[in-house]
């Protein structure tokens, strides 16, 4: 007897129209770029100051590692966290829902689900490869305040077909309850 995954999960005639991953590939933006090169900038003060105070002798040159590896993680981290992020994804997408699933480092696995209904704002980024974005929230930044993000299925190769699946789904005006596979 074969054990369904989604058991528990999706509701009763809701099925899956579509599943798929995000590119994983490495992409710069100019956030990222100006965060790397504080970072470089960073690292390479911490790491004048380490060498400048090995000079004195003993090991006070030592606190200079926190501040490097955190300019190195500056430095880094924009450019590799975001495809980690996304080759950690999935997506699935219901004739009700769609599902982002992550497993992701400290955080754990996730399974996120957003309606699609006739108030979903869509919205279609055009690629290759192509991001619809279909609901917001709330994240921390790094420097502790809250700010809006765009949600959705991002870098994905069918996003033309999923936008048009997406609009099939708004313009379905029955009931939930009464919903069949599209």
């Amino acid at each position: 007897m074969s054990h369904d995954p989604w058991a528990g999960i999706l509701d009763d005639g809701e099925t899956i129209l579509w599943q798929g991953r995000p590119d994983g590939a490495l992409t710069l933006s100019v956030a990222s770029v100006m965060t790397s090169l504080f970072g470089l900038a960073f690292a390479g003060f911490a790491l004048f100051w380490m060498v400048m105070a090995s000079q004195a002798g003993g090991f006070f040159w030592m606190f200079g590692l926190l501040h490097f590896s955190v300019g190195v993680g500056l430095a880094a981290g924009p450019l590799f966290w975001d495809a980690y992020r996304r080759r950690h994804t999935w997506y699935t997408l219901t004739n009700q829902r769609a599902f982002i699933a992550t497993d992701l480092p400290l955080k754990g696995r996730s399974l996120d689900s957003y309606p699609i209904t006739n108030d979903t704002p869509l919205s279609l980024v055009d690629g290759p490869p192509t991001t619809i974005y279909f609901a917001a929230g709330l994240r921390r930044g790094s420097n502790g305040k809250k700010r809006h993000t765009k949600i959705g299925f991002e870098r994905i190769a069918e996003g033309r077909e999923v936008f048009r699946m997406m609009r099939q789904i708004q313009s379905d005006d029955t009931p939930r309850g009464n919903r069949k596979g599209h």
